[in-house]
């Protein structure tokens, strides 16, 4: 079975890590069913494995976490969905490309409850929209935002950090950093893109897209 937990309010992300650390070896022991932690932080960034210094434009602006999960710079906070998810491979299949596939097509089938069309691009991590709205690039292309971010780490083949949709975040708070290490792409947010949806919005579709992606 897969849990499903909501908290209220903003998570300390210390907390969250060590809740998440703990809950993860628990599953790999077969202490613990899975579970997927629904929940919004205060404002900081989170640096991934791959982070570069310079990515880091104003390290005085928020708390800055070190973390073990792939990626690089990342923003948390109010308004912005965050999906902790501690799934055991061992019964999913040990097979990590499949499961990132999978985290990614349960944000696009999430999105796509709100009429959202979200897009993987080669080589740029997250999850993208086409802006329509925007004018060209100088390029003659269509200018493409990030909505959504995924970073994970598998230890003993259970999963824990996982993904964040932007649902109405300040947007000005991603100023202080290059997320992703990507600079010449913008950011956006279910709300920016002129959708009224609330949180609880799209927990409802995060949890009927997990089931359609996943099986459960």
């Amino acid at each position: 079975m897969v849990e499903w937990r909501i908290s209220d309010g903003l998570t300390d992300y210390m907390f969250a890590a060590t809740e998440m650390e703990a809950r993860a070896d628990a599953i790999a022991r077969g202490e613990a069913d899975e579970l997927i932690w629904l929940l919004e932080h205060p404002p900081l960034y989170t640096a991934g494995s791959s982070a570069k210094r310079e990515d880091l434009v104003d390290p005085d602006r928020f708390p800055v976490y070190d973390t073990r999960r792939g990626g690089q710079y990342t923003y948390h906070g109010p308004g912005q969905r965050v999906a902790y998810a501690m799934l055991d491979l061992n019964t999913r299949g040990k097979d990590v490309r499949k499961f990132v596939a999978n985290m990614e097509a349960w944000v696009i089938a999430a999105l796509a409850e709100f009429n959202v069309t979200g897009e993987i691009r080669e080589g740029r991590v997250g999850v993208w929209v086409v802006r329509e709205d925007k004018p060209l690039t100088l390029t003659g292309q269509k200018p493409e935002d990030k909505i959504a971010a995924i970073g994970l780490r598998i230890r003993k083949w259970v999963s824990f950090h996982g993904l964040s949709i932007n649902v109405d975040p300040d947007l000005s708070h991603f100023d202080g950093i290059v997320p992703c290490g990507i600079r010449e792409h913008g950011v956006t947010s279910l709300v920016d893109l002129g959708l009224p949806v609330t949180m609880e919005d799209v927990d409802v579709a995060l949890k009927r897209a997990f089931s359609e992606v996943f099986g459960d």
